[in-house]
């Protein structure tokens, strides 16, 4: 959404003082097989969960670029892709967590000198239900998650790209597989907005959606930086 909760919580004001309506792009949200992930989780086809993974991650390269520029950017892996990560555990778990515990670190002092190469962040939900998350400007062609409960799995791999993605449910002893649908992420974004705007409608992600995000990004560093879990209110 932004690079810091002030500026979130500003877009907000700002949107409501002038009666707009503010959507934040998480057009995965919209991407028919994410959404479908989705409510198998939350409607428990796969029992209560238990645990989610998710990971992604990317070789970055021109060392000068934005997105390893601290106050460009805000931050390095975590704030450009582990956004996803994030926003796949909590739309699975169908619940805010309650605490987060992040570690990071880099393998080139130089290159990674302001922002984190890597960062890997455990949010334990209410519910029960843990998730493992990480991020990385250090590997490539990472780019999945799973939840999983005690009636099977659902993953998405590829899960996170613009098209291409695959979704994976195991239940009863078997695999099922749905193959990519075709793209159409941002015209599902756009037609969702539009329809609120249209209508009058509340908006799937609102800019408080994006506002809880950012809290956690920024616990997540909290926790890193302090060496312990960050309770999340």
């Amino acid at each position: 959404m932004c690079t810091s909760v002030k500026d979130a919580e500003d877009m907000i004001a700002a949107c409501r003082y002038a009666k707009r309506r503010l959507m934040i792009a998480y057009r995965l949200r919209y991407e028919p097989n994410n959404v479908a992930s989705i409510q198998l989780c939350r409607e428990k086809q796969l029992g209560a969960l238990k645990m989610i993974d998710a990971e992604f991650a990317f070789v970055i390269g021109d060392p000068k670029q934005w997105r390893l520029n601290k106050q460009l950017a805000g931050g390095g892996s975590l704030m450009d892709i582990g956004i996803y990560c994030l926003q796949a555990a909590r739309s699975l778990a169908g619940e805010e967590p309650a605490s987060v515990y992040a570690q990071m670190w880099s393998s080139d002092p130089v290159k990674f000198a302001q922002v984190e190469e890597n960062i890997a962040f455990m949010l334990k939900f209410p519910g029960g239900v843990l998730a493992n998350c990480y991020s990385s400007y250090g590997e490539d062609g990472v780019d999945r998650y799973r939840a999983a409960g005690p009636g099977g799995w659902v993953e998405m791999d590829p899960a996170y790209g613009y098209s291409g993605l695959i979704q994976r449910v195991y239940r009863n002893g078997k695999t099922t597989v749905t193959q990519p649908t075709g793209g159409g992420q941002f015209a599902a974004e756009i037609d969702a907005f539009s329809d609120a705007i249209n209508h009058d409608r509340d908006v799937l992600t609102p800019g408080e959606e994006g506002l809880r995000d950012m809290k956690i990004l920024m616990a997540c560093y909290e926790s890193a930086n302090m060496g312990k879990p960050i309770a999340l209110s």
